[in-house]
Formats: structure tokens, C-alpha cells, sequence
């Protein structure tokens, strides 16, 4: 793996606060990296609105000087999934059916706080068409390749393809992304980067197209838990302050031995028994366990769950006028909710409801979950062209992080390995509503494992 390293957003306002750096440097290091040849610039981002950032960067700039810098993280540059709107631009959810739509009017909510705290809008990352799929291949716009063996293509995980790799090549400092069933953890793991998954109703989804309304959550991607709880502060709208310190000794973790280790990858598998051996040692209590019901998870799904029914009733007039123009291995997903009636809906519904209350009870005793993100290594992208293989690696990369969309949690991927193993991400996970403990949590779990 080369490309994660880099520095943290607390980094980056701490030279920017001493004059060390300016927004405007900032801009324009992230703008030669995306332009770069040789780099994967060209297939990260669809847009890049180079004079847009420069004139933000040097309004912050500014404003910095006259001691009026909206938030200590302002002229720091991030970028936006193609999924959001971003005023005077189209948003095309990385599809070829949205390229005749109306420029965006107004930013999106989560855009607009960004925006708000001073950080600058570099740009608009490529995405799975439509967010629905966590490999992140992309045949209309091309496909960014994991900072892994980049030499040999590996995917990039997705949803968020580009977001994660702007931020792995230094495109960009952070990324705003979305997670329907692991689309911010999964790039995240392929990466060697952290990506935050907060409940669902945390972060306003005005001005981004929808997945599925009832599991479609916003959050960031980026060098490391702490930059992530920056952004998400921010995209929750709530006052700046740092995570609150949390030792780990005596922490409590369940890991699940239903569904969640199904499957695994040698590599994988070692890099996460290696870091849960590093937790023990630092004081961490684990406690293996059935969860029986994880089980039930692809059976409430069976008929294409939420996301098919959700995006199918989205998606229906634009299949009618544009249906040619989509990726075949998207539209053929999304009409697959056509086929679910009303009282399927109404029964899934049911179900989910009676699951989270179940599963949140089983889980009360302990600080967090914790499992592998994915149970594979990011495949390559021409071992994709097969169709069973496509479906067998995006079924193994959505499963786990999808568990606790389904339970209706929150949850962070932070690196299981380091360069030069093969990337691996650890998933730590809380019930609705703990999102600030558990990124405390994951904080200081990740500084363990990163020691």
C-alpha cells in the first residue's frame, strides 16, 4: 500500500492557526495532485472547480488574517461525492441518465455546513453509479484504483470510490461521503483510511439523491478517527470540541460469531486476529459470541430489501426516459424492487423494527461491537468482468458494514494493517444515537493499533 499517509485535519488548522501553510498553498498542492498524469486524478473526480477552491481558499485566507476564521478548520480542502448538490452544478450520482438535469440551485444541507465551517470544495468525487454497489466500479467514468497493488487494479470500494481515494493521494484532507450499507466503511478499509457510518438520522439528506431513505446516512472519510469526528460535528451541526479521552483498559467488546467472520480472507483474517491480540493485551476485555440475529439479515433482504424497493419507486421515471444509459449491473438491482408489493414492504418494515429492538438489547452490555469491515482483500477490477464474481465480492464487501445499517447503528472502519500488508479495516459499532462515545472510542482503539 503507498498514498494514505498524511496529515490530520487537527494538523492542518495547527499550521494554518501559526502561518506555517495557507489555504491557498493547500489548494493548490491538492489541485497539482489531481492533475498529476500519473495519478488518479482523472478518474477520482468528475469535476473540479479549481478557480471556485482558490477563490474560497483565499477568502479564508482572509479572513484568518483579520482573526475572523470561521472555525480553526477553515481554507482546509475536502471534496464532495458526486451524489450531492453543489450550487451551479450538476449532480449526476456518477451516471450518464442525470447529464441532462438542471444545475443545482442551492448546496446541499451537508455541503452547506461544510461550507459554513470554512472548509473549501475542491471538487465532486466519482461514485458507484447511483451509490448502489460497494465495489465501486464505474464503467461511464472509469474506475479509481485502490491505493493497494495500484499497479495491478484493485477496486476501490464503493460506494464512495473516489471520496476515499482523494484523500489516500492527497487530493483532498477529507472527503463527504454516504453509507447505505458500508459505502463510506468499505473504501475506507480498502484504503488504509477511517470512514464514519453515524445514524442515519444524524446528518440531513436534503440536496443528495437517495438510495434507500430508510438506511441512507452521510459521513466522512478520512486520515483518522479524529478527523472524522471533526466532520462530523460539523455535518451534525453541533459545536466544535475534541472527543473526550477514553483509555482502554476495561473496555468491553462483543464480537459477533454469526455471519460477521463467514468467509474470510487469510490476509484478513490474520490482520484482524492480529489487532484484536494488540487490544487484549492493552487491556481490552472480548468477548466472542453468537448474535443469532445477524442471521436474519439476508432473509429480511431476500426479496432486495429497502435499497431495491426504496430506489426502484426513486428511480422509475428515469428508467422509463433514460434506462439505456444506466450500468446495466445498477438498473438490473434496482428494478428488482418492482417486484416487491406493498405488503412485502410493510412485512420488511415489521421485521427490521423488531430486529433492532432485539439486536440493541443483545448488545447493551458491552462498549461496542467489533468485526472485520469486509471479509475479503479489494479484488481486481478485470477479475470483475465475470458476473458471478462481481455479485459474490459486492455480496462479501456489503455484508458486514450492512448488519448494522439494518440495526439501525453507527459505525467506524479504522485500519486493522499498516503498509505493507494488505489493507484490512476493523469495524467498531454502537446503537443509534452513540455516535460521539463511540468515536471516542474508536479513537483510542485506532491509536493502539496504529502505535
Amino acid at each position: 500500500m503507498s498514498g494514505t499517509a498524511g496529515p490530520t485535519l487537527e494538523g492542518l488548522a495547527a499550521d494554518l492557526a501559526a502561518g506555517r501553510t495557507t489555504s491557498r498553498a493547500l489548494v493548490e498542492s491538492c489541485l497539482a495532485r489531481i492533475a498529476d498524469p500519473a495519478g488518479e486524478g482523472g478518474r477520482a473526480f468528475l469535476q473540479v472547480d479549481a478557480e471556485g477552491a482558490r477563490t474560497a481558499a483565499e477568502a479564508m485566507d482572509a479572513l484568518r488574517r483579520a482573526n475572523a476564521a470561521p472555525s480553526p478548520y477553515a481554507g482546509i480542502p475536502v471534496s464532495v461525492k458526486d451524489l450531492f448538490d453543489v450550487t451551479g452544478q450538476v449532480t449526476r450520482a456518477g451516471s450518464r441518465a442525470l447529464d441532462d438535469v438542471a444545475a443545482a440551485e442551492t448546496d446541499a444541507s451537508a455541503v452547506a455546513r461544510l461550507r459554513r465551517a470554512g472548509f473549501v470544495v475542491i471538487g465532486r468525487t466519482n461514485m458507484t453509479e447511483f451509490a448502489y454497489s460497494g465495489l465501486g466500479l464505474n464503467p461511464h467514468y472509469g474506475t479509481p484504483r485502490s491505493v493497494w497493488r495500484r499497479e495491478e487494479g484493485h477496486v476501490p470500494g464503493g460506494s464512495s470510490s473516489g471520496a476515499a481515494i482523494s484523500v489516500a493521494d492527497g487530493m483532498a484532507h477529507g472527503a463527504l461521503g454516504t453509507d447505505t450499507g458500508g459505502s463510506c466503511r468499505i473504501p475506507a478499509a480498502f484504503n488504509g483510511l477511517t470512514g464514519f457510518k453515524p445514524t442515519a438520522r444524524r446528518v440531513p439528506l436534503e440536496g443528495s439523491v437517495p438510495l434507500s431513505g430508510t438506511l441512507d446516512s452521510i459521513g466522512p472519510i478520512a486520515r483518522s478517527t479524529r478527523c472524522c469526528a471533526v466532520m462530523d460535528q460539523v455535518l451534525a451541526d453541533e459545536p466544535l470540541a475534541p472527543l473526550p479521552e477514553m483509555p482502554v483498559a476495561g473496555l468491553r467488546l462483543l464480537l459477533p460469531e454469526t455471519v460477521a467472520l463467514d468467509g474470510m480472507e487469510a490476509p484478513v483474517s490474520a490482520a484482524f486476529e492480529a489487532a484484536l491480540a494488540r487490544l487484549s493485551r492493552a487491556g481490552v476485555r472480548i468477548t466472542r459470541a453468537a448474535m443469532p440475529e445477524f442471521a436474519e439479515v439476508a432473509v429480511m433482504n431476500a426479496l432486495g430489501g429497502f435499497t431495491a424497493s426504496e430506489s426502484h419507486a426513486w428511480h422509475r421515471p428515469l428508467l422509463e426516459r433514460r434506462g439505456d444509459d444506466y450500468d446495466p449491473r445498477v438498473s438490473s438491482r434496482i428494478r428488482r424492487g418492482a417486484g416487491m408489493s406493498a405488503a412485502d414492504y410493510l412485512d420488511l418494515q415489521r421485521a427490521r423494527k423488531d430486529f433492532v429492538r432485539r439486536a440493541s438489547a443483545r448488545i447493551a452490555g458491552y462498549d461496542a461491537l467489533v468485526m472485520p469491515t469486509a471479509p475479503i482483500l479489494p479484488p481486481r477490477i478485470r477479475d470483475l468482468e465475470d458476473e458471478a464474481a462481481y455479485t459474490a465480492a459486492n455480496l462479501a464487501v456489503l455484508r458486514n458494514p450492512t448488519l448494522i445499517n439494518m440495526m439501525d447503528g453507527c459505525s467506524v472502519s479504522v485500519p486493522a494493517a499498516r503498509p505493507p500488508e494488505p489493507p484490512a479495516g476493523l469495524m467498531l459499532s454502537a446503537a443509534a444515537g452513540e455516535d460521539r462515545r463511540l468515536l471516542a472510542l474508536a479513537a483510542s482503539v485506532e491509536a493502539v493499533l496504529g502505535a
